[in-house]
Protein backbone atom coordinates (compact mmCIF):
# COMPACT_ATOMS: atom_id res chain seq x y z
CA UNK A 1 0.00 0.00 0.00
CA UNK A 2 1.29 3.40 -0.72
CA UNK A 3 0.42 6.34 1.15
CA UNK A 4 0.47 10.18 -0.09
CA UNK A 5 1.75 11.38 3.63
CA UNK A 6 1.86 15.21 2.37
CA UNK A 7 -1.46 14.58 0.90
CA UNK A 8 -2.81 13.63 4.19
CA UNK A 9 -1.72 16.51 6.13
CA UNK A 10 -3.02 19.28 3.40
CA UNK A 11 -6.30 18.02 3.65
CA UNK A 12 -5.87 19.12 7.20
CA UNK A 13 -4.39 21.84 6.97
CA UNK A 14 -6.68 23.57 8.62
CA UNK A 15 -7.83 22.16 11.04
CA UNK A 16 -3.50 21.64 12.21
CA UNK A 17 -3.43 25.48 12.06
CA UNK A 18 -6.35 26.60 14.00
CA UNK A 19 -5.68 23.74 17.10
CA UNK A 20 -2.37 24.65 17.21
CA UNK A 21 -3.11 28.08 16.72
CA UNK A 22 -5.31 28.06 20.26
CA UNK A 23 -2.48 26.10 21.81
CA UNK A 24 0.11 28.45 21.15
CA UNK A 25 -2.17 31.28 22.60
CA UNK A 26 -1.77 29.58 26.16
CA UNK A 27 1.28 31.30 28.10
CA UNK A 28 2.79 28.09 28.99
CA UNK A 29 5.65 29.82 31.34
CA UNK A 30 6.79 28.25 34.58
CA UNK A 31 4.93 30.48 37.17
CA UNK A 32 5.94 28.97 40.92
CA UNK A 33 2.76 31.56 41.79
CA UNK A 34 -0.02 29.87 40.36
CA UNK A 35 1.76 26.55 41.18
CA UNK A 36 0.07 23.66 43.25
CA UNK A 37 -1.62 20.19 43.30
CA UNK A 38 -1.67 18.71 39.93
CA UNK A 39 0.15 21.71 38.46
CA UNK A 40 3.19 21.82 39.55
CA UNK A 41 4.36 24.01 37.38
CA UNK A 42 1.54 26.33 37.46
CA UNK A 43 -1.55 27.37 35.91
CA UNK A 44 -0.12 28.33 32.29
CA UNK A 45 1.49 24.89 31.62
CA UNK A 46 -1.38 23.29 33.54
CA UNK A 47 -3.51 24.33 30.45
CA UNK A 48 -1.60 23.57 27.96
CA UNK A 49 -1.09 20.07 28.91
CA UNK A 50 -4.68 19.96 29.77
CA UNK A 51 -5.55 21.59 26.10
CA UNK A 52 -3.79 18.81 24.59
CA UNK A 53 -4.46 15.83 26.61
CA UNK A 54 -8.73 17.22 25.84
CA UNK A 55 -7.74 17.04 22.35
CA UNK A 56 -6.30 13.31 22.36
CA UNK A 57 -9.30 12.53 24.29
CA UNK A 58 -11.60 14.62 21.38
CA UNK A 59 -9.58 11.94 18.78
CA UNK A 60 -10.66 9.19 20.35
CA UNK A 61 -6.96 8.15 22.07
CA UNK A 62 -5.84 7.05 25.57
CA UNK A 63 -4.88 9.72 27.65
CA UNK A 64 -3.49 9.79 30.80
CA UNK A 65 -2.16 13.13 33.15
CA UNK A 66 1.03 12.16 35.66
CA UNK A 67 -0.03 14.44 38.52
CA UNK A 68 0.14 17.47 36.13
CA UNK A 69 4.17 16.52 35.62
CA UNK A 70 3.59 14.79 32.14
CA UNK A 71 0.18 12.84 30.21
CA UNK A 72 0.29 11.44 27.19
CA UNK A 73 -1.44 10.60 23.88
CA UNK A 74 -1.90 7.02 22.88
CA UNK A 75 -2.71 4.75 19.93
CA UNK A 76 -1.82 0.94 18.95
CA UNK A 77 -1.66 -2.38 20.16
CA UNK A 78 1.57 -4.98 21.74
CA UNK A 79 4.09 -5.37 24.09
CA UNK A 80 6.77 -2.61 23.17
CA UNK A 81 5.96 0.81 23.27
CA UNK A 82 7.46 3.77 20.83
CA UNK A 83 8.01 7.00 22.14
CA UNK A 84 7.50 10.13 20.73
CA UNK A 85 8.75 13.29 23.72
CA UNK A 86 7.59 16.62 23.20
CA UNK A 87 7.27 19.77 25.50
CA UNK A 88 4.51 21.85 26.11
CA UNK A 89 6.27 24.65 28.49
CA UNK A 90 8.29 27.78 26.46
CA UNK A 91 10.76 30.13 27.78
CA UNK A 92 9.71 33.65 28.41
CA UNK A 93 8.75 35.52 25.63
CA UNK A 94 11.25 38.40 26.18
CA UNK A 95 10.99 41.74 24.72
CA UNK A 96 11.43 43.22 21.23
CA UNK A 97 8.58 40.94 19.69
CA UNK A 98 6.57 42.37 16.33
CA UNK A 99 3.41 41.42 17.06
CA UNK A 100 2.39 39.70 20.38
CA UNK A 101 4.22 36.37 21.37
CA UNK A 102 0.64 34.67 22.29
CA UNK A 103 -1.28 36.05 19.98
CA UNK A 104 0.04 33.89 16.82
CA UNK A 105 0.32 35.47 13.64
CA UNK A 106 1.11 34.49 10.17
CA UNK A 107 2.79 36.47 7.72
CA UNK A 108 4.87 36.02 4.91
CA UNK A 109 4.31 31.92 5.28
CA UNK A 110 5.81 32.12 8.88
CA UNK A 111 3.73 31.51 12.31
CA UNK A 112 5.24 33.08 14.55
CA UNK A 113 4.56 32.85 18.15
CA UNK A 114 6.34 31.66 21.58
CA UNK A 115 6.90 27.79 20.86
CA UNK A 116 5.90 28.13 17.22
CA UNK A 117 8.81 26.24 16.75
CA UNK A 118 9.92 24.97 20.26
CA UNK A 119 8.08 23.01 21.19
CA UNK A 120 4.36 23.38 20.30
CA UNK A 121 4.38 23.52 17.08
CA UNK A 122 6.16 20.09 16.76
CA UNK A 123 3.95 18.42 18.98
CA UNK A 124 0.99 18.98 17.28
CA UNK A 125 2.82 18.21 13.82
CA UNK A 126 3.01 14.69 16.14
CA UNK A 127 -0.49 15.14 17.37
CA UNK A 128 -1.34 15.36 13.86
CA UNK A 129 1.07 12.78 12.41
CA UNK A 130 -0.70 10.36 15.07
CA UNK A 131 -4.00 11.54 14.18
CA UNK A 132 -3.24 10.53 10.39
CA UNK A 133 -2.01 7.22 11.63
CA UNK A 134 -5.55 6.42 13.26
CA UNK A 135 -7.89 7.68 10.55
CA UNK A 136 -5.79 5.55 8.00
CA UNK A 137 -6.64 2.73 10.44
CA UNK A 138 -3.08 1.32 9.83
CA UNK A 139 -2.02 -1.78 11.67
CA UNK A 140 0.46 -1.09 14.45
CA UNK A 141 2.54 -4.11 16.30
CA UNK A 142 3.67 -0.98 18.71
CA UNK A 143 1.55 1.19 21.28
CA UNK A 144 2.69 4.49 20.08
CA UNK A 145 2.90 7.35 22.92
CA UNK A 146 3.29 10.75 22.44
CA UNK A 147 4.67 12.01 25.79
CA UNK A 148 4.17 15.78 26.83
CA UNK A 149 6.67 17.24 29.00
CA UNK A 150 5.91 19.99 31.17
CA UNK A 151 9.50 21.22 32.54
CA UNK A 152 12.19 20.98 29.65
CA UNK A 153 12.57 24.24 29.81
CA UNK A 154 14.11 24.02 33.39
CA UNK A 155 15.10 20.92 35.32
CA UNK A 156 13.12 18.24 33.40
CA UNK A 157 10.95 17.06 36.53
CA UNK A 158 8.81 16.01 34.16
CA UNK A 159 10.65 13.18 32.61
CA UNK A 160 12.05 12.07 36.37
CA UNK A 161 8.30 11.60 37.27
CA UNK A 162 6.85 10.65 34.25
CA UNK A 163 9.83 7.57 33.57
CA UNK A 164 8.79 6.54 37.40
CA UNK A 165 5.96 5.51 36.94
CA UNK A 166 5.63 4.46 33.08
CA UNK A 167 7.60 1.92 31.26
CA UNK A 168 10.92 3.23 29.08
CA UNK A 169 10.06 3.21 25.38
CA UNK A 170 12.24 0.67 23.54
CA UNK A 171 13.16 3.63 21.23
CA UNK A 172 11.92 7.05 20.11
CA UNK A 173 12.23 10.49 19.09
CA UNK A 174 11.74 13.92 19.70
CA UNK A 175 10.51 16.73 17.33
CA UNK A 176 12.48 19.65 19.23
CA UNK A 177 15.76 19.65 16.58
CA UNK A 178 16.64 19.88 13.63
CA UNK A 179 16.50 17.74 10.42
CA UNK A 180 17.97 15.42 9.30
CA UNK A 181 18.35 13.51 12.49
CA UNK A 182 20.26 14.07 15.43
CA UNK A 183 21.91 10.86 16.59
CA UNK A 184 24.77 12.82 19.67
CA UNK A 185 24.35 15.36 22.24
CA UNK A 186 26.54 16.90 24.30
CA UNK A 187 26.57 16.86 27.73
CA UNK A 188 25.42 19.62 30.53
CA UNK A 189 25.59 21.89 33.61
CA UNK A 190 23.28 23.94 35.23
CA UNK A 191 24.79 25.85 37.62
CA UNK A 192 24.23 28.49 40.20
CA UNK A 193 27.01 30.30 41.54
CA UNK A 194 26.39 32.19 45.15
CA UNK A 195 28.02 34.27 47.18
CA UNK A 196 27.17 36.05 50.79
CA UNK A 197 25.61 38.97 51.03
CA UNK A 198 27.51 42.25 50.20
CA UNK A 199 29.26 43.68 53.15
CA UNK A 200 28.66 47.06 52.61
CA UNK A 201 32.31 48.41 52.55
CA UNK A 202 33.15 51.16 49.66
CA UNK A 203 36.25 50.52 47.76
CA UNK A 204 37.88 53.80 48.73
CA UNK A 205 36.58 57.23 50.02
CA UNK A 206 36.03 59.43 46.93
CA UNK A 207 33.75 61.32 44.73
CA UNK A 208 34.41 58.94 41.71
CA UNK A 209 33.35 56.21 43.63
CA UNK A 210 29.83 54.24 42.49
CA UNK A 211 28.08 51.61 44.46
CA UNK A 212 26.56 48.87 42.67
CA UNK A 213 23.04 49.07 44.02
CA UNK A 214 22.07 46.15 41.62
CA UNK A 215 23.12 44.18 38.48
CA UNK A 216 20.36 42.17 36.87
CA UNK A 217 19.98 40.15 33.70
CA UNK A 218 18.61 37.24 32.03
CA UNK A 219 16.02 35.17 32.49
CA UNK A 220 16.80 31.58 31.84
CA UNK A 221 20.26 29.92 31.79
CA UNK A 222 19.80 28.09 28.44
CA UNK A 223 19.16 31.74 27.16
CA UNK A 224 21.46 34.55 26.22
CA UNK A 225 20.48 37.73 28.06
CA UNK A 226 18.81 40.30 25.71
CA UNK A 227 18.66 42.71 28.12
CA UNK A 228 21.06 44.03 31.37
CA UNK A 229 20.59 46.68 33.74
CA UNK A 230 22.76 48.46 36.28
CA UNK A 231 21.88 50.52 39.25
CA UNK A 232 24.60 52.81 40.22
CA UNK A 233 24.04 55.30 43.50
CA UNK A 234 27.27 57.68 44.26
CA UNK A 235 28.01 61.34 43.96
CA UNK A 236 30.48 61.09 41.09
CA UNK A 237 30.28 63.21 38.11
CA UNK A 238 26.98 61.84 36.74
CA UNK A 239 26.94 63.64 33.03
CA UNK A 240 30.63 62.26 32.68
CA UNK A 241 29.99 58.53 33.47
CA UNK A 242 26.80 58.76 31.06
CA UNK A 243 29.12 60.42 27.74
CA UNK A 244 31.41 57.69 28.62
CA UNK A 245 29.00 55.43 28.35
CA UNK A 246 27.62 56.51 25.43
CA UNK A 247 30.79 56.70 23.93
CA UNK A 248 30.94 52.85 24.63
CA UNK A 249 27.67 51.99 23.27
CA UNK A 250 28.65 54.16 19.58
CA UNK A 251 32.30 52.01 19.37
CA UNK A 252 30.41 48.86 20.09
CA UNK A 253 27.34 49.41 17.95
CA UNK A 254 25.26 48.62 20.88
CA UNK A 255 21.83 49.87 21.79
CA UNK A 256 20.88 51.06 24.89
CA UNK A 257 20.75 54.50 27.52
CA UNK A 258 21.23 55.48 30.46
CA UNK A 259 18.93 57.00 32.77
CA UNK A 260 19.44 59.65 35.59
CA UNK A 261 16.70 59.34 38.68
CA UNK A 262 16.94 61.52 42.11
CA UNK A 263 19.41 58.78 43.82
CA UNK A 264 20.41 57.18 41.37
CA UNK A 265 21.80 56.38 37.53
CA UNK A 266 20.36 53.23 35.75
CA UNK A 267 22.03 51.88 33.09
CA UNK A 268 20.40 49.75 30.48
CA UNK A 269 21.88 47.48 27.72
CA UNK A 270 20.30 45.91 24.90
CA UNK A 271 21.74 42.54 23.65
CA UNK A 272 20.53 39.64 21.13
CA UNK A 273 19.14 36.86 22.73
CA UNK A 274 20.10 32.88 21.43
CA UNK A 275 19.65 29.79 22.40
CA UNK A 276 22.31 29.04 25.16
CA UNK A 277 23.88 26.45 23.21
CA UNK A 278 25.62 28.68 20.86
CA UNK A 279 26.11 31.15 23.15
CA UNK A 280 28.91 33.10 21.02
CA UNK A 281 25.88 33.46 18.25
CA UNK A 282 23.95 35.79 20.61
CA UNK A 283 25.00 39.54 22.07
CA UNK A 284 24.82 38.92 25.84
CA UNK A 285 24.11 42.05 27.20
CA UNK A 286 24.94 41.23 30.67
CA UNK A 287 28.52 40.34 29.49
CA UNK A 288 28.61 44.09 27.48
CA UNK A 289 27.59 45.65 30.67
CA UNK A 290 30.10 44.01 32.45
CA UNK A 291 32.58 45.29 30.16
CA UNK A 292 31.52 48.76 30.49
CA UNK A 293 31.68 48.59 34.51
CA UNK A 294 34.89 46.90 34.41
CA UNK A 295 36.58 49.09 32.03
CA UNK A 296 34.95 52.55 33.01
CA UNK A 297 33.53 52.65 37.06
CA UNK A 298 35.16 52.62 39.77
CA UNK A 299 32.89 50.74 41.93
CA UNK A 300 32.39 49.92 45.71
CA UNK A 301 34.29 46.84 47.00
CA UNK A 302 31.20 44.27 46.73
CA UNK A 303 30.40 45.58 43.34
CA UNK A 304 33.89 45.57 42.05
CA UNK A 305 34.64 41.85 42.94
CA UNK A 306 31.30 40.81 41.25
CA UNK A 307 31.93 42.54 38.42
CA UNK A 308 35.47 41.21 38.29
CA UNK A 309 34.71 37.47 38.33
CA UNK A 310 32.46 38.12 35.35
CA UNK A 311 34.72 39.59 33.54
CA UNK A 312 37.84 37.66 34.62
CA UNK A 313 36.22 33.84 33.44
CA UNK A 314 33.10 34.96 31.33
CA UNK A 315 33.60 38.06 28.80
CA UNK A 316 34.91 36.88 25.49
CA UNK A 317 34.75 33.49 26.82
CA UNK A 318 32.29 31.42 25.05
CA UNK A 319 34.12 28.21 24.91
CA UNK A 320 35.53 28.14 28.30
CA UNK A 321 39.25 29.11 27.79
CA UNK A 322 39.34 31.78 30.66
CA UNK A 323 38.47 29.48 33.15
CA UNK A 324 40.76 26.15 31.71
CA UNK A 325 37.75 24.52 30.64
CA UNK A 326 38.69 24.17 26.86
CA UNK A 327 37.69 21.18 25.10
CA UNK A 328 36.63 19.30 22.10
CA UNK A 329 35.85 16.11 20.41
CA UNK A 330 35.66 14.84 17.24
CA UNK A 331 31.51 14.13 17.44
CA UNK A 332 29.89 17.47 18.96
CA UNK A 333 32.54 19.97 18.83
CA UNK A 334 33.56 22.26 21.86
CA UNK A 335 32.61 22.92 25.07
CA UNK A 336 30.47 25.98 25.30
CA UNK A 337 29.71 28.58 28.51
CA UNK A 338 26.57 30.55 28.35
CA UNK A 339 26.37 33.24 31.27
CA UNK A 340 22.55 33.30 31.51
CA UNK A 341 21.01 34.61 34.45
CA UNK A 342 22.86 37.34 36.50
CA UNK A 343 21.50 38.72 39.76
CA UNK A 344 23.25 41.17 42.37
CA UNK A 345 21.13 43.50 45.33
CA UNK A 346 22.81 45.26 47.77
CA UNK A 347 20.85 43.17 50.59
CA UNK A 348 20.80 39.67 48.66
CA UNK A 349 23.55 37.13 47.55
CA UNK A 350 24.81 37.97 44.63
CA UNK A 351 24.34 35.15 42.23
CA UNK A 352 25.64 34.06 38.55
CA UNK A 353 24.35 31.25 36.47
CA UNK A 354 25.76 29.64 34.04
CA UNK A 355 25.27 26.65 31.57
CA UNK A 356 27.90 24.26 30.08
CA UNK A 357 27.83 21.90 27.76
CA UNK A 358 30.43 19.25 27.33
CA UNK A 359 31.66 17.27 24.47
CA UNK A 360 30.86 13.66 24.69
CA UNK A 361 34.46 12.54 26.08
CA UNK A 362 34.13 15.42 28.65
CA UNK A 363 34.03 15.03 32.77
CA UNK A 364 31.71 17.07 34.41
CA UNK A 365 32.84 16.21 37.95
CA UNK A 366 36.27 17.72 36.70
CA UNK A 367 35.04 20.82 35.42
CA UNK A 368 32.78 21.48 38.34
CA UNK A 369 35.81 20.93 40.80
CA UNK A 370 37.66 23.73 38.68
CA UNK A 371 34.66 25.99 38.73
CA UNK A 372 34.51 25.91 41.97
CA UNK A 373 37.97 26.41 42.66
CA UNK A 374 38.21 29.50 40.32
CA UNK A 375 35.12 31.17 41.78
CA UNK A 376 35.94 30.90 45.64
CA UNK A 377 38.16 34.01 45.55
CA UNK A 378 35.62 36.59 44.52
CA UNK A 379 33.50 35.63 47.16
CA UNK A 380 31.62 32.21 45.60
CA UNK A 381 30.24 28.72 45.49
CA UNK A 382 28.92 25.98 43.16
CA UNK A 383 25.94 26.25 44.89
CA UNK A 384 22.83 23.93 42.83
CA UNK A 385 24.17 21.73 40.07
CA UNK A 386 21.20 20.19 37.10
CA UNK A 387 24.05 17.67 35.63
CA UNK A 388 22.37 15.94 31.86
CA UNK A 389 25.18 13.52 30.95
CA UNK A 390 25.77 13.20 27.27
CA UNK A 391 24.38 10.80 25.16
CA UNK A 392 24.69 9.03 21.80
CA UNK A 393 23.39 6.20 19.80
CA UNK A 394 25.01 4.11 17.34
CA UNK A 395 24.64 5.23 14.01
CA UNK A 396 23.84 1.40 12.81
CA UNK A 397 20.64 1.16 14.99
CA UNK A 398 17.21 0.58 13.41
CA UNK A 399 15.94 3.95 14.81
CA UNK A 400 18.53 5.49 12.76
CA UNK A 401 18.50 3.55 9.80
CA UNK A 402 14.76 3.86 9.77
CA UNK A 403 14.11 7.27 10.67
CA UNK A 404 17.15 8.28 7.97
CA UNK A 405 15.21 5.95 5.54
CA UNK A 406 12.25 7.95 5.71
CA UNK A 407 13.66 11.09 5.77
CA UNK A 408 15.07 10.43 2.38
CA UNK A 409 11.89 8.97 0.82
CA UNK A 410 10.25 12.40 1.98
CA UNK A 411 12.29 15.29 1.16
CA UNK A 412 14.66 13.45 -1.76
CA UNK A 413 17.69 14.71 -0.21
CA UNK A 414 20.39 12.67 2.11
CA UNK A 415 20.04 12.19 5.94
CA UNK A 416 23.03 13.10 7.39
CA UNK A 417 23.80 12.21 10.86
CA UNK A 418 24.58 15.09 13.46
CA UNK A 419 25.57 16.14 16.55
CA UNK A 420 24.76 18.95 18.47
CA UNK A 421 25.27 20.89 21.80
CA UNK A 422 21.40 21.48 22.60
CA UNK A 423 19.66 19.06 25.14
CA UNK A 424 16.70 17.47 23.94
CA UNK A 425 14.51 14.87 25.27
CA UNK A 426 16.12 12.05 23.53
CA UNK A 427 18.56 11.70 26.24
CA UNK A 428 15.40 10.93 28.76
CA UNK A 429 15.37 7.68 26.16
CA UNK A 430 17.48 4.96 26.17
CA UNK A 431 17.48 4.46 22.60
CA UNK A 432 16.34 8.03 21.04
CA UNK A 433 17.23 10.82 18.57
CA UNK A 434 16.22 14.23 17.93
CA UNK A 435 14.75 14.60 14.51
CA UNK A 436 13.55 18.06 13.14
CA UNK A 437 11.62 20.06 12.93
CA UNK A 438 14.28 22.53 11.64
CA UNK A 439 15.00 21.76 8.11
CA UNK A 440 18.25 22.82 6.88
CA UNK A 441 19.27 25.93 5.76
CA UNK A 442 16.24 27.51 7.66
CA UNK A 443 16.70 30.47 10.63
CA UNK A 444 17.04 29.09 14.00
CA UNK A 445 14.43 31.44 16.58
CA UNK A 446 14.00 29.10 19.24
CA UNK A 447 14.35 31.36 22.28
CA UNK A 448 14.68 34.42 20.17
CA UNK A 449 11.98 37.19 19.57
CA UNK A 450 9.88 36.75 16.95
CA UNK A 451 10.01 33.07 16.95
CA UNK A 452 8.43 31.14 14.55
CA UNK A 453 8.37 28.16 11.98
CA UNK A 454 7.67 28.12 8.04
CA UNK A 455 4.12 26.91 7.81
CA UNK A 456 4.74 24.81 4.68
CA UNK A 457 7.69 23.51 6.53
CA UNK A 458 5.60 22.32 9.55
CA UNK A 459 3.08 20.58 7.11
CA UNK A 460 6.06 18.99 5.59
CA UNK A 461 7.41 17.53 9.36
CA UNK A 462 4.40 16.13 10.04
CA UNK A 463 4.26 14.03 6.52
CA UNK A 464 7.45 12.86 7.75
CA UNK A 465 6.24 12.13 11.37
CA UNK A 466 3.43 10.33 10.20
CA UNK A 467 5.49 8.06 7.80
CA UNK A 468 8.11 7.53 10.74
CA UNK A 469 5.64 6.55 13.57
CA UNK A 470 4.54 4.07 11.10
CA UNK A 471 7.29 2.25 10.05
CA UNK A 472 8.71 2.29 13.67
CA UNK A 473 4.95 0.73 15.09
CA UNK A 474 3.81 -0.99 11.76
Amino acid sequence: MTIDWQKEVESRKDELLEKLKAFLSIESVLDPDTAGEGAPFGKGIDEALTYMLKLGEENGFTVKNLDGYAGHIEYGEGEETIGVLSHIDVVPAGDGWTTPPFSPDIRDGKLYARGAIDDKGPTMAAFFALKIVKELGLPLSKKVRLILGTDEETYWRCMDHYFKHEPMPVMGFTPDADFPLIVAEKGFLDISLRGEVPSGEPVADGEDTWTLASFTAGQRVNMVPDLAKAKLVGEGDVFGLKEKYQEFLLSRRIRGYAEEADDHLMLVLEGVSHHGSEPDKGLNAALELIRFLKEQVRLDQDGQRYVDFAHRYLVDSFFGEKMGLAQSDDIVGKLTVNAGVFHYERDESPLVRINVRYPISGDHEAILRQIDELVGPYGLQVKEVDHKAAHAVDKKHELVRTLSRVYEEQTGQKAELLAIGGGTYARALEVGVAFGPLFPGREETAHQKDEHIVVDDLLKATAIYAQAIYELAK
